[in-house]
């Protein structure tokens, strides 16, 4: 048994086999499993998503992540060597002159002063005029679209942001499978709507708020009838928490910054909703860090427009929601050391070892996981 006083890198280590790796979402979105956890208990049960509406009544509030992803990685090609580059877009620097910061890979072919070209589009050519980080640059734009044009022709020439441990199947038969499933949509279409929440519309993210994935206009009705109500607030998901934690002593990480937004309406509401002693479920760790970013010590919400590299592990106490609907994470990572410090240290390594036995899929396309007392 761990001492969560003193949490380490290595306690959160786990085998996860590769075929537990979900590498497409199921054909519905509602239609993933659920491993529900109760806290207090430690009781497991399997059920399937639809299901998490018996666990809530009339007036219980979900907070869900309205913020939008941007089809963030493009391939070119380094001008006169014709090397094949992945470009994957982080933020706009400057709207007018077209400055971007990106990562690009291979980094060490990628100078300041090299263009990149891309075959969808010649009339797009991406100067490199500075360096960032490791694989970080700052490109430069060249093209002669206007600006109000410029972004939505850059879009057009990216895909879904899919994080690395999602590898295609590259055998044609296996394929075939997946399309048939999906009604023969390519693969690129796909993702490009499956990797985006239906109530995504507020563009930043380079990652998927990936619990919200789950939620179909069928499931979201039939909250509504119950009686439980829904609220949305932002936190652009950064590429930080694909981010590998490279230090055993966690009180040393620091996680990378997100932009979030939390209206006046939704804090005073969360602020009702404790009062009347009612459950708030926070959807995504990215709304459960924003939510204990913003609460002031007297546990009270308020309106917030900012940034946030709050980084939650065990112990940890909570403030904000008592009920956390999450996916299954990959191992040693930010994600589930939240997912931890909330359900205990000790529940949800069990409970994870459970879902492994019991074939649960892993990741932003996988299952998902509900945490009530």
């Amino acid at each position: 048994m761990y001492k969560t006083n003193d949490m380490k890198l290595s306690q959160f280590r786990f085998k996860l086999p590769d075929e537990l790796i979900a590498q497409y979402p199921t054909v519905y979105r509602d239609d993933a499993r659920l491993l529900v956890l109760h806290r207090k208990s430690g009781e497991i049960e399997h059920l399937m998503v639809n299901d998490l509406v018996n666990f809530f009544d009339e007036e219980d509030l979900f907070i869900f992540n309205d913020s939008k992803v941007f089809p963030a990685r493009l391939y070119g090609h380094k001008e006169k060597t014709n090397a094949l580059i992945e470009v994957f877009l982080l933020r706009e620097l400057n709207h007018r002159s077209r400055y971007w910061d990106v990562l690009v890979d291979p980094a060490r072919k990628i100078r300041i002063g090299n263009k990149i070209t891309f075959d969808d589009d010649p009339s797009i050519v991406a100067e490199v005029i500075d360096n960032t980080t490791s694989r970080g640059r700052t490109f430069r734009f060249l093209t002669d679209y206007d600006n109000d044009e410029f972004v939505p022709r850059l879009y057009a020439l990216g895909s879904a942001p899919l994080p690395k441990y999602i590898r295609r199947p590259m055998d044609e038969e296996t394929l075939q499978q997946y399309q048939e499933q999906f009604h023969d949509q390519p693969v690129r279409e796909m993702d490009n709507e499956r990797y985006q929440t239906i109530f995504a519309s507020k563009i930043g993210a380079v990652a998927a708020p990936a619990s919200g994935l789950h939620f179909s206009k069928q499931l979201l009705k039939r909250m509504e009838i119950r009686g439980i109500e829904t609220e949305f607030m932002t936190s652009h998901v950064s590429l930080g928490i694909f981010k590998d934690i490279d230090v055993e002593d966690l009180t040393k990480n620091k996680m990378e910054s997100e932009q979030i937004i939390l209206s006046e309406h939704l804090a005073n509401l969360v602020n009702k909703k404790h009062e009347e002693c009612k459950r708030v479920c926070a959807v995504g760790t990215e709304i459960m860090r924003a939510l204990e970013h913003v609460v002031g010590t007297n546990g009270q919400l308020k309106a917030y427009d900012g940034w946030t590299n709050k980084f939650i592990f065990p112990p940890y106490d909570f403030t904000v929601a008592n009920a956390f609907f999450v996916n299954f994470y990959m191992p040693m990572s930010s994600q589930l050391m939240m997912v931890a410090a909330f359900g205990g240290y000790e529940e949800v390594m069990h409970a994870y070892d459970e879902a492994v036995k019991e074939g649960y899929r892993f990741g932003d396309y996988g299952d998902a996981m509900l945490i009530v007392d």
